[in-house]
C-alpha cells in the first residue's frame, strides 16, 4: 500500500518506488502504477508530473481537477523547487556547475531522447557534486527545464552517465538505475505558505 509523506485536503506528495510506473501504460501488463495505487485510497487524486519507471522519488498529486490545474501551471511556470540525487560514472568535474544542451526525440531510437543542436529544445540541468569515490561521484542535480529524459541525457553528454541506467548505457554498474527524486518545494496554493518535502535516496 501507498502511504503519502504529506496529505490535505488539496494535495498528496507521494515516494515512488523505483520499477513502478507513474500511470498506465499500453497493454494489460502495464496497468499497475502508482496513480491506480494512490486512487485506490484517495479516489480524487489526480497525478500533475511523472517520473521515469526507473527513477524513484517524490511526486506531487492534485485533489481533484481545479487543484491539478493550479499545480500543473505552476510546474509549467517553473514555481516548483525539484532537486535529484544520482550516483554517476567517473570524478565529475567541477563541483558544480550547468549542462545547457538541447534535447530532442531520437526518432531512429525511440523512446531514446538524444542532444539535437538544430531542432531539440532548450534544455538546462544545474548540478553540485556531494562526494566522489574511486570512480563515481554522488551528484545533487536540479533540472531547471523539465524535458523527457532530460536528466539521463544530460549527465551522459557530459561523459557521466548515470549508474544503472538501461537506456543510456549503464545498465551493468547497479542493480537500478541510481537517479532519485529527493525534495520538492513550492507554495502551497491554497495556504500560500511555503511548503518543502525531502525523502533521501535508498542509496
Amino acid at each position: 500500500m501507498i502511504a503519502p509523506l504529506y496529505r490535505d485536503d488539496w494535495l498528496l506528495v507521494v515516494n515512488k518506488p523505483a520499477g513502478l510506473l507513474s500511470v498506465p501504460g499500453r497493454g494489460e501488463d502495464k496497468q499497475d502504477c502508482l496513480s491506480s495505487r494512490v486512487q485506490e485510497i484517495f479516489p480524487d487524486a489526480l497525478i500533475v508530473h511523472r517520473l521515469d519507471m526507473a527513477t524513484s522519488g517524490l511526486l506531487v498529486f492534485a485533489r481533484g481537477i481545479e487543484m491539478q490545474r493550479q499545480l500543473s501551471a505552476m510546474f509549467h511556470n517553473r514555481e516548483v523547487s525539484k532537486r535529484y540525487v544520482a550516483i554517476v560514472s567517473g570524478k565529475l568535474q567541477p563541483d558544480e556547475g550547468e549542462i545547457n544542451l538541447p534535447i530532442g526525440a531520437d526518432w531512429n531510437e525511440r523512446p531514446l531522447r538524444k542532444i539535437d543542436e538544430a531542432t531539440g529544445k532548450p534544455s538546462l540541468t544545474r548540478y553540485r557534486v556531494l562526494s566522489r569515490e574511486a570512480d563515481t561521484t554522488r551528484v545533487e542535480l536540479e533540472p531547471v527545464t523539465g524535458r523527457t529524459h532530460q536528466l539521463r541525457v544530460h549527465m551522459r553528454a557530459a561523459g557521466h552517465p548515470i549508474l544503472g541506467d538501461a537506456l543510456y548505457g549503464e545498465v551493468t554498474s547497479a542493480p537500478r538505475l541510481l537517479l532519485h527524486a529527493q525534495s520538492l518545494g513550492f507554495v502551497h496554493p491554497v495556504s500560500k505558505v511555503s511548503a518543502s518535502f525531502v525523502c533521501p535516496a535508498p542509496f
